[in-house]
């Protein structure tokens, strides 16, 4: 076989080989798109994230225990400012400083998490008021809180928490601008809250202005705020 006969059966050879290889890749990619293989090959596709309705519930009846682990926020959060801390007010009438227990550090659930939060004891329709201006950004009810209030600060870096109410004031709605010392509601036992001891649970969370309600945020301990301590 002379040279020109060599080259033209390397020149066949190749074509024949590249044509082979493009109709069983055009086959695979096809297969791997196909809705039959998008759970194995695309988990993301087959997996959507779940929306702000479906992790709700589980959220709330955190915050009235230890918030459970959430994904990483790199934005930047600080406790209250001395101003801030001089804003807040005992937010259960006729209860003062010394009336006050440190439950901040408690555990719940047989150990298994902090109580993050304090619980201030009154009787059964005591009237609970806003510890600080904001907004009423959520009133939700939940397994673990009961009757709750989300208040979001003017600067939006700050939630107060109300749980385990009696009941709402009247009125009260999401969205309403309200000023400290307002009536928002009476103390009560509602979620899992004992009915012989009826009392408000208040969590202060420090969070970033554009994170939802229901997002995990970074509990600071009321005690000695409320107290000047």
């Amino acid at each position: 076989m002379n040279f020109v006969d060599r080259l033209l059966t390397i020149v066949i050879t190749a074509t024949i080989t590249s044509a082979i290889w493009i109709v069983a890749g055009g086959s695979l990619i096809e297969n791997a798109t196909a809705d039959s293989q998008r759970e194995a090959t695309r988990p993301a596709e087959a997996a959507p994230s779940p929306s702000p309705s479906e992790t709700a519930s589980g959220v709330a009846d955190a915050a009235t225990d230890a918030p459970d682990a959430g994904t990483l926020d790199t934005s930047e959060v600080s406790a209250p400012s001395d101003e801030q801390a001089r804003q807040l007010m005992i937010p259960v009438k006729n209860i003062r400083a010394s009336d006050l227990t440190d439950t901040f550090s408690d555990s719940r659930a047989g150990g298994q998490r902090l109580h993050e939060a304090i619980d201030i004891m009154a009787p059964k329709g005591t009237s609970v008021v806003a510890a600080a201006p904001g907004t009423v950004e959520k009133l939700y009810r939940s397994d673990a809180g009961g009757l709750t209030i989300y208040v979001r600060s003017n600067d939006r870096e700050t939630i107060h928490y109300y749980a385990h109410l009696d009941e709402y004031a009247q009125g009260l709605k999401e969205g309403q601008k309200i000023r400290r010392g307002q009536r928002l509601g009476t103390v009560g036992s509602s979620g899992n809250a004992s009915e012989e001891a009826p009392h408000l649970h208040f969590a202060i969370l420090q969070t970033s202005a554009d994170a939802e309600w229901w997002e995990p945020a970074n509990a600071v301990n009321p005690y000695p705020l409320l107290t000047r301590r």
